[in-house]
């Protein structure tokens, strides 16, 4: 299992997926906005979404979970 981890701090703009759906490398998991840019955070590897730890408008620091996979 791996633990999709925010890179930098920022608000989320919209969640790509949903619990118990297939995903593949590089498929986008959410969009954050940091610094007035979207920013598409890719799911590191082929897996389930096993937990989406955020939600739309949620602001996240560095290092929070976004998403785990399985």
């Amino acid at each position: 299992m791996a633990v999709v981890r925010a890179e930098m701090a920022g608000k989320v703009l919209e969640v790509c997926v949903a619990e118990g759906e297939p995903v593949s490398e590089d498929q986008d998991l959410v969009i954050l906005e940091s610094m007035k840019m979207q920013i598409p955070v890719g799911s590191p590897q082929e897996g389930t979404v096993k937990k989406v730890f955020v939600a739309p408008d949620q602001f996240l620091n560095e290092g929070d979970p976004i998403v785990e996979l399985g």
